[in-house]
């Protein structure tokens, strides 16, 4: 376990040396819970497309890109997925060979390209993909206002921390 205390068993929670709850130590562990659920849902989704994580990231975000109505870019996919230029390529390459998606001129800068994802959205990953974001939406819109500004606090705050340079 940590410093901070230690978990009971069957309870999930984390409590300090005089057996109350250790707010800092339940927050970490319920963060670290999410991640892992968060992580392996994504594994069980690209194995069940027969695709690599990557992948099926990039095409992910197409889909979100294309239901809100946003044109994507290799440049916009480099950024996002935070891969090289060649990376890019590679990976759209990719997406274009298995017939997730397609290379199509920008409709207003002839000189560049946007990527279409055409995957089925009757299939039957992205329907338990779309059912798994309309749970969790459904536990996001419990929230009041002041509960979602403290998690947006919380998960602005935790961003910034992991990208702090590593400190000796």
């Amino acid at each position: 376990m940590t410093s901070h205390g230690h978990g009971h068993a069957g309870t999930g929670y984390w409590y300090g040396p005089d057996e109350r709850l250790d707010p800092s130590g339940a927050v970490l562990s319920a963060l670290r819970a999410f991640r892992i659920a968060e992580l392996a849902t994504r594994r069980s989704a690209s194995d069940s497309m027969g695709m690599g994580e990557t992948d099926f990231l990039a095409l992910r975000y197409l889909l979100r890109a294309q239901a809100d109505g946003m044109q994507v870019g290799p440049k916009d996919l480099s950024r996002v997925l935070t891969i090289t230029t060649a990376s890019t390529t590679s990976l759209i390459d990719r997406l274009v060979a298995s017939g997730n998606a397609r290379r199509e001129p920008h409709p207003t800068d002839r000189r560049s390209l946007v990527i279409v994802p055409t995957v089925a959205a009757d299939s039957e990953v992205l329907t338990a993909f779309h059912g798994m974001h309309h749970r969790m939406t459904a536990v996001v819109e419990s929230l009041s206002a002041e509960e979602a500004h403290t998690v947006i606090k919380f998960l602005r705050g935790m961003a910034e921390a992991l990208v702090e340079p590593l400190q000796p």
